[in-house]
């Protein structure tokens, strides 16, 4: 094996284990925000889609994704199924550490999506459009900005952590997903007010914690690159919050929780493209500006009527894309030498570029997303019956219960009680509102 660097090596082991702990962090954070009977449901969207993904990554998405270019548009196969990766090194650290610190990304993208369709979604249809998003959405587009070759990195691209790769992508996915199921049922009639804020805002925490491996991470070395990203990370995440803040106490005369954590989270999102390029005072526009126009996105489905249940389009979405233009206006060489200069910096191009990152993936994502959905609803429909949705998805689709109080259940005990429940007749419902 290839010189490899010790101390980047088990930087790189603690950053993975950090965004592995987004997972979990995410499950809370959704979590919290749904009806009690479906937050088990909720739970799942995260958790399973670690374990699918990670098999899919081992399999075929690392190569896809990490491969020898294509044509800069996606990798050959000559690392499916791991092969030959023992021996090998990626940079300073072993290549298959590098390819499970990938992996942790390409895992939590598509979990992120399921904040439009909580509620709602077959398992079923859950699981094939995590796998197949995951296969033609994902792996792709880590390609075009990130694998030597891709595309948009040989374009001069800039995205540090996953600003386009995994929050726009999601983002603008999230949106598709939400216009396609349609509206929760009696939405927006009927209110759906979040279960257990303290699970949300535990889940918050957890995503700060670990968006340091994600954006710190990135670096692939424990040196000053990684402090740069660690600092610009938390300092973003709090001047999004304060501006959460301050939009709400102008807005409606208070300053929730709710909206500072979502305030944190924005912040977080608008900063990962640009954390290893800029610097902390940069980190404190752009964390804040994320806050904001986040805060506007979200107001967006209230306007405009679509029911994005936990606001992924409005806050890693637009996000997602204002981060990656604002990295094109703050970024400089002074913080990174492998970056690039922009607007700021005497190099008003790179903005140019990093719409046309924002733009290609936006519309690659619409599209394919699109498909996606329709295929699948084709195949096995997409969406519970709306007595189903009724009762809760927790119970329909998993057999469980979050909150049972004043009973203790072996697990023998459980599993029989889940097999007692029937299995929900197949129903299709209208796909968009108002069919």
């Amino acid at each position: 094996m290839p010189t490899i660097n010790p101390g980047d090596t088990a930087w790189l082991l603690i950053a993975t284990a950090l965004v592995m702990l987004m997972l979990p962090g995410l499950a809370l954070f959704y979590g919290g925000m749904v009806q009690g009977k479906n937050v088990l449901s909720t739970f799942m969207h995260s958790f399973f889609a670690l374990g699918l993904v990670t098999i899919q990554w081992a399999v075929i998405g690392y190569t896809i994704a990490f491969g020898p270019s294509v044509g800069g548009l996606f990798g050959k196969l000559d690392f499916a199924f791991l092969r030959g990766m023992e021996t090998q090194a990626s940079g300073s650290v072993p290549a298959l550490l590098f390819m499970l610190f990938q992996c942790m990304f390409a895992a939590i993208t598509p979990a992120l999506i399921s904040g439009a369709y909580a509620e709602r979604m077959k398992f079923s249809a859950f699981v094939l459009f995590t796998l197949l998003w995951s296969t033609l959405v994902y792996d792709p587009l880590a390609h075009w900005v990130w694998a030597p070759g891709g595309w948009l990195l040989t374009k001069g691209a800039l995205d540090f952590a996953g600003g386009t790769v995994v929050h726009l992508s999601s983002g603008v996915s999230a949106l598709v997903c939400a216009l396609v199921i349609g509206r929760r049922a009696g939405h927006p009639g009927s209110q759906h007010p979040p279960h257990n804020l303290t699970m949300t805002v535990l889940g918050a925490g957890l995503l700060w914690f670990g968006w340091f491996g994600f954006n710190a991470g990135s670096a692939l070395t424990s040196g000053g690159l990684a402090s740069v990203a660690l600092v610009n990370t938390h300092i973003a995440a709090a001047a999004g919050a304060l501006a959460w803040g301050l939009i709400d106490q102008m807005r409606v005369g208070k300053v929730t929780i709710l909206g500072f954590a979502s305030g944190v989270v924005a912040g977080l999102v608008g900063i990962t493209p640009a954390a290893g390029f800029v610097g902390p005072m940069s980190a404190i526009a752009i964390g804040g500006l994320a806050g904001a126009v986040c805060y506007g996105g979200v107001l967006l489905k209230t306007r405009l009527g679509y029911d994005d249940s936990l606001d992924a389009f409005g806050v890693h979405g637009v996000g997602g894309a204002a981060g990656a233009l604002l990295t094109g206006v703050f970024a400089s060489t002074a913080f990174n030498s492998a970056g690039r200069n922009g607007l700021i910096a005497g190099a008003p191009g790179q903005v140019a570029t990093q719409a046309l990152g924002v733009a290609v993936t936006a519309v690659y994502a619409a599209v394919v997303t699109f498909v996606i959905l329709k295929l699948i609803d084709a195949l096995i429909g997409l969406r519970v019956s709306r007595d189903e949705e009724s009762e809760g998805l927790d119970s329909v689709l998993h057999g469980e219960s979050a909150y049972s109080l004043g009973s203790t259940t072996s697990h023998v005990e459980h599993y029989e009680a889940v097999q007692a429940v029937p299995d929900p007749a197949p129903a299709r419902v209208p796909l968009m509102a108002g069919e």
